[in-house]
């Protein structure tokens, strides 16, 4: 009796063991993005005079009680508003893009980055399709890029740079 309660106590830990959120460090998204604001009400809802002048639902976009609801977003959590209004580069960083595109500029970095990061990660995941248990790859495909935190301190030290202190390292 007592050795059947555990294997059964064995089984179910094992189980147990199983379960988890596998998209946490998943390389790919599976979402448009956050949606934490989706149910919350800006302001108070009001009880239209007539049902039929409502505007059609626009999902993600405007409303009669919450007109601008990703710039009020961006206000809550301490943002500009007005930063999402595409208007040119902001006056006070004309020097620093003035600065960073003085050797060209390519449109389509974001594509070309993600076509290549992806092409990268097939080529790190050749031989990982098989498995018995679940792996980080992310850690594997990415551990050469890595930096580390003391050996780059130490060089920019030793250029003569002024560089912070950083907590000692764990041996």
């Amino acid at each position: 009796m007592r050795m059947s309660r555990a294997v059964f106590l064995l089984a179910f830990v094992g189980l147990a063991a199983c379960g988890g959120d596998a998209r946490l460090r998943d390389l790919r998204s599976f979402t448009g993005g956050p949606d934490e604001f989706s149910v919350i009400p800006g302001k108070e809802l009001q009880s239209p005079k007539d049902y039929a002048s409502l505007p059609t639902p626009t999902p993600g976009g405007s409303n009669l009680t919450d007109p601008n609801p990703r710039a009020d977003a961006v206000k809550a959590l301490g943002g500009k508003p007005g930063a999402l209004v595409p208007g040119g580069v902001p006056t006070s960083e004309v020097g620093l893009v003035n600065y960073v595109s003085r050797n060209g500029v390519a449109p389509a970095i974001r594509q070309e980055l993600a076509t290549e990061d992806e092409q990268f990660r097939k080529r790190q995941s050749r031989f990982t399709k098989i498995r018995i248990t679940r792996i980080d790859r992310y850690n594997q495909a990415y551990r050469k890029q890595r930096l580390n935190a003391y050996k780059e301190a130490a060089r920019w030290r030793a250029a003569g740079a002024n560089v912070p202190s950083a907590p000692p390292e764990d041996h």
